[in-house]
């Protein structure tokens, strides 16, 4: 069973940084596009990153561009956001998501049905 699994989320003063990883199980991520998703409550899921299969190409969000990294070590099968400069605004769950295996390239990767496995969320929250 494919399977992503998030961790590093936590409380974080504003302007803290926090580093979310995704690690998978039952497939290798080291060839897949993977997408950073994110839900606060009441507001729909939104697209925060993506990074193309090779790692060369990455896309951010309006709302996080200079303050979010995406990046991947593919001898260890992770992707991380590092995530810098954190707001209040940031506070919500973060889902990390891949494309199926056949894509390269994130294309049009901020909506949610362009990807195919997700992992269960992890809560970050911005607050003093």
């Amino acid at each position: 069973q494919l399977q992503l699994v998030e961790s590093g989320g936590d409380l974080v003063q504003p302007g803290g940084s926090l580093r979310l990883t995704c690690v998978a199980s039952g497939f290798t991520l080291r060839d897949s596009v993977i997408g950073w998703f994110r839900q606060a409550p009441g507001k729909e899921r939104e697209g925060v990153s993506c990074i193309s299969s090779s790692g060369t190409s990455t896309h951010y969000a309006d709302s996080v561009q200079g303050r979010f990294t995406i990046s991947r070590d593919k001898a260890k099968n992770t992707v991380y956001l590092q995530m810098n400069s954190l707001k209040p605004e940031d506070t919500a769950i973060y889902y990390c998501t891949a494309k199926s295996m056949d894509r390269r390239l994130c294309g049009n990767w901020n909506s949610s049905s362009a990807f195919q496995s997700w992992g269960q969320g992890i809560q970050v929250t911005v607050s003093s």
